[in-house]
C-alpha cells in the first residue's frame, strides 16, 4: 500500500486516492512524493477521460513533512532542491495532461495541502469544516510545491499578498469569491458526483495560465499601476518585519520575479527560495516554538494526567476594569456565562460595555452579527452584590495590585462558592502562595495571569503555589484552552516568569537612557531586534507609576522577609521621572507625549535630562544588551525552578512579552545564537556593562557538555 492509490472507475476516469499508510492525516513526505511521481508516470501511460484528487482522510491533506525540513541545514540543500522539484514535477505532469483534473476538497487544505488543490483544474469543496490556505510564512518558509507560482497567477500580485505573506487562512465560500473554489457542496456523496459530472462535461482541460494570451490578473511591473506597487511593497514590509523575518521578503520576491517570466521558470524561482529558507536557522526557530512547542501546549502536555477534563458554564470576574471587562468578553465570546462585579453597580455596567464595544468592531468588519453581539452579552451579568457569585465554578479575581484588597475580596467571594470552585488570580505580580493564605481552600487557589489587553493576547499565565492541587492545575488548564487562549505553567514566585523577565526588558532600557544613550536609538535598536514595541514606550503603556508601586511593594516585602533587594538598573531614571509627575501614558505622558489628534513623539525633555553626548555606545550593542538581558535572566527563571520547560518559556516570552518572534522564543535564542558564542558575547557585556549579564553557571555546564535547550 502507498500513499497515493491509482484507481479507474467505469466512467475511465483516474481516481488519485491519497490515503498515507498507518496515519491520521496524509502530508508532502518523502514517500508521497515518490508514490505521486509514480501516480503521474501511470498517467502518461495510461488512457483516461479525467483525473479526480480526493483524499480518504478525515482532512485532506495536512501540509509538508515539517520532521525533516526542521533536521534540513545547509548540508542538505541539493536534498530539499530534488524534492521539491520532485513534487512539482509531478504536479505540473498532472495539470498538463490535457484532461480535466477535479479536486475534491473532504477537509482543511493548508500548505502543501492547497498547493495540490491549485494544480487541479476545478476545485470542490465540501460546505462546512474545511480550512484553506498557505501558511507557510508562519513557520519562517514559503510555499514551495507552487503554491506562490499558482496563487500570484490567479489572484494578481496584490490580491495574492495577504495569503502568502501574511499566511492568511480562509473558508471555501471564501475562496469561491476569490474564483480560487469553483463549487461548494454539503456530502461527499454530492462531491464525487460534481466531480464525474465536470469531467465528463470538459474532454479538455487546462490551467488558465497554459493557455495562449493570458495575463496575471492586474498585470506584471510593466504596468504602471503595479509599479507602483511593487515599488513600495518593500517598505511596507519592512515596517512589519523589522529586516529580521526573511520569509515575507522571500515570498515577495518570488511573487514579483516570478511574475515576469514563464510558469516552468517562476516554479524554479520558487523553489531556490524555498530551499534558502528551509535550509535556515530561522525556520527552525519558528518551527521549534510554532509547530513543536505550541502544538504540545495546544495538545495538553503541561496538565496533569489521569485527572477528568472539566468544562466550566459560569465564571464570577472580581473587578470590571480593563483586565476584568476583557476576561469577561473572553469568557462570554467563548459561550461561558460569567458574572461581572464591582464595588457599584455603574462600574460593573461600563465593565461590559466593553465587550459591546469589541462586537460592534466585529460587526463593522463583518465578522460578527447583531443577533451574535446580543447572545454574547446576554451571558455577561453585571453586579455589585457577591450573592450573584452563587453558582460559579471559577472565580478570577482582576483587582488592583493591593494584597489587601485582594484578600478582602478573595474572603467575599469564597463565602458563595462550593467546594469544588476554582478561585484564580490575575495578579501579574504577587506570589501566589501568600494571596492563597486568604482563602479557606489553598488546594483549589491559583494564579491565572491574563495579558492586556486580553481580546488579542493569546497566552494565560497559570501559576501554581505551594498549596495548588494537581487537580486544580488541571481543571485550570482546561479552562484556557476552553475560552482559545493559550496556557503555560510555572511555579510560583515574585513576579513568576513572564512579569519578572519583561521587566528586565523595560528596566535595561531605562538604565541605558540614564547612561546618557540617546533615547531614539533605544528605541529603534528594539525595532531592529524585531521587538513589537520599545522599552521606553512599553514603560508608558504600563505607567511608571505601576512599576513604582511594584517596586516599593517588592522591597517593602522582601525587607520584612529579610532578603535582599535585588538590582533594578534603570532605578534612577525610574524615580526621576516620577519626580516630575511624568508617570505613563494615562496620566498624560512619560517618556513620550501623545498630541491629540498626533502620532506620539519621544518627550523633548529627556534630551536635557539624561542624554550625554560621549556615553553613546554601538548599535549592536543596544540591541544585544535588550535580548541578552531577557535570555539571561530566563536562564536564572529555569535554575531556580520557575519555568520548569523550555516550551513555555519559548511559547511565554513570544505570546507574552515580545520576545521577537524570529527567534523561535527566549531560549531558542540562545540556540540559535550557540551556546559558546552566547557565553562570550555575555561576558564581554558584562564587562561593558554591569554583573547582570554574567552567564549563569548552568548555562557553562550545558557548553562544556555540548547541549542545548530542548527544542520539543
Amino acid at each position: 500500500m502507498t500513499s497515493v492509490r491509482y484507481e479507474k472507475d467505469f466512467h475511465n476516469i483516474a481516481h488519485l486516492i491519497l490515503d498515507k499508510p498507518d496515519a491520521s492525516a496524509n502530508v508532502m513526505d518523502v514517500a508521497f512524493t515518490n508514490d505521486f511521481s509514480a501516480a503521474a508516470k501511470q498517467l502518461s501511460e495510461d488512457t483516461f477521460d479525467g483525473v479526480i484528487i480526493r483524499s480518504n482522510k478525515k482532512t485532506f491533506f495536512a501540509g509538508g513533512d515539517l520532521n525533516m525540513l526542521f533536521k534540513a541545514g545547509p548540508e542538505q540543500k541539493k536534498e530539499i532542491w530534488n524534492m521539491v522539484e520532485t513534487i512539482k514535477s509531478a504536479m505540473r505532469a498532472v495539470e498538463t495532461c490535457g484532461k480535466p483534473v477535479v479536486v475534491c476538497i473532504n477537509g482543511a487544505a493548508l500548505g502543501g495541502g492547497f498547493e495540490l488543490c491549485l494544480a487541479a483544474h476545478h476545485r470542490i469543496a465540501l460546505s462546512n469544516g474545511v480550512q484553506l490556505g498557505l501558511p507557510e510564512v508562519g513557520l519562517g518558509l514559503l510555499p514551495g510545491g507552487g503554491g506562490v507560482t499558482r496563487m500570484t497567477r490567479l489572484l494578481g500580485l496584490q490580491g495574492a499578498l495577504p495569503f502568502l505573506t501574511e499566511g492568511k487562512l480562509f473558508n471555501p465560500q471564501k475562496g469561491q469569491e476569490l474564483g480560487l473554489i469553483h463549487d461548494i457542496v454539503d456530502t461527499p456523496e454530492e462531491m464525487l458526483a460534481k466531480a464525474v459530472a465536470f469531467v465528463k462535461a470538459n474532454p479538455e482541460s487546462f490551467q488558465p495560465w497554459d493557455v495562449k494570451g493570458y495575463k496575471i490578473p492586474g498585470g506584471t511591473t510593466s504596468n504602471p499601476k503595479v509599479a507602483g506597487m511593487v515599488a513600495v511593497a518593500p517598505a511596507m514590509m519592512r515596517n512589519k518585519t523589522k529586516g529580521v523575518m526573511k520569509a515575507p521578503e522571500s515570498i515577495l520576491c518570488t511573487m514579483v520575479e516570478g511574475s515576469q517570466v514563464d510558469f516552468d521558470s517562476a516554479s524554479r524561482i520558487e523553489s531556490r527560495y524555498f530551499v534558502e529558507l528551509a535550509t535556515g536557522k530561522e525556520s527552525k526557530n519558528m518551527i521549534s516554538a510554532f509547530w513543536y512547542q505550541l502544538n504540545a501546549i495546544k495538545a495538553g502536555v503541561g496538565r496533569p494526567k489521569d485527572i477528568e477534563k472539566r468544562q466550566f458554564t459560569k465564571v464570577g470576574i472580581l473587578g470590571a476594569g480593563m483586565m476584568g471587562a476583557g476576561i469577561a468578553w473572553a469568557c462570554a465570546n467563548r459561550g461561558i456565562a460569567c458574572v461581572l462585579k464591582d464595588v457599584n453597580i455603574e462600574s460593573a455596567e461600563k465593565g461590559k460595555s466593553y465587550s459591546a464595544g469589541l462586537m460592534d468592531k466585529r460587526i463593522s468588519r463583518g465578522r460578527a452579527t447583531e443577533e451574535k453581539k446580543a447572545q454574547t452579552l446576554s451571558l455577561i451579568t453585571p453586579t455589585d452584590k457577591a450573592d450573584d457569585l452563587q453558582g460559579c465554578d471559577l472565580i478570577i479575581e482582576a483587582v488592583f495590585e493591593n494584597r489587601e484588597l485582594k484578600a478582602t475580596v478573595t474572603k467575599e467571594a469564597e463565602a458563595q462558592l462550593d467546594e469544588n470552585a476554582v478561585f484564580g488570580s490575575n495578579t501579574s505580580t504577587l506570589p501566589i502562595t501568600g494571596l492563597a493564605e486568604a482563602s479557606e481552600r489553598p488546594e483549589n487557589f491559583i494564579g491565572l495571569h491574563f495579558f492586556s489587553p486580553v481580546d488579542k493576547m493569546p497566552l494565560v499565565e497559570i501559576i501554581v503555589g505551594e498549596k495548588t492541587s494537581d487537580k486544580t492545575l488541571a481543571e485550570a488548564y482546561d479552562f484556557v484552552l476552553q475560552i482559545g487562549k493559550t496556557p503555560i505553567v510555572v511555579n510560583d514566585s515574585r513576579g513568576f516568569f513572564t512579569s519578572r523577565v519583561f521587566g528586565t526588558f523595560t528596566s535595561e532600557g531605562m538604565a541605558m537612557l540614564g547612561e546618557g544613550i540617546d533615547a531614539a536609538s533605544i528605541e529603534n535598536a528594539a525595532w531592529l531586534d524585531g521587538y513589537p514595541v520599545g522599552p521606553l514606550a512599553v514603560s508608558d503603556e504600563v505607567t511608571l507609576t505601576l512599576v513604582g508601586k511594584v517596586r516599593s511593594q517588592t522591597i517593602a516585602d522582601l525587607e520584612a522577609e529579610g532578603q535582599s533587594i535585588p538590582e533594578f538598573p534603570g532605578e534612577d531614571v525610574l524615580n526621576a521621572m516620577l519626580a516630575i509627575d511624568r508617570g505613563g501614558r494615562s496620566s498624560g505622558g512619560a517618556f513620550y507625549d501623545y498630541p491629540e489628534g498626533g502620532k506620539k513623539q519621544l518627550w523633548s525633555g529627556l534630551k536635557d535630562k539624561f542624554y550625554k553626548e560621549d556615553a553613546q555606545i554601538p548599535l549592536q550593542d543596544i540591541k544585544d544588551r535588550l535580548l541578552f538581558v531577557q535570555a539571561i535572566d530566563t536562564v536564572r527563571c529555569v535554575d531556580e525552578g520557575i519555568i520548569p520547560h523550555v516550551r513555555d518559556a519559548n511559547i511565554g516570552s513570544i505570546f507574552g512579552i515580545g520576545f521577537p518572534t524570529w527567534t523561535g522564543g527566549v531560549l531558542q535564542y540562545i540556540n540559535y545564537y550557540g551556546l559558546p558564542e552566547f557565553i562570550a558575547r555575555a561576558n564581554e557585556l558584562a564587562e561593558k556593562y554591569g554583573e547582570r549579564f554574567t552567564p549563569p553557571q548552568s548555562l557553562l555546564d550545558m557548553a562544556a557538555n555540548n547541549e542545548t535547550f530542548s527544542n520539543h
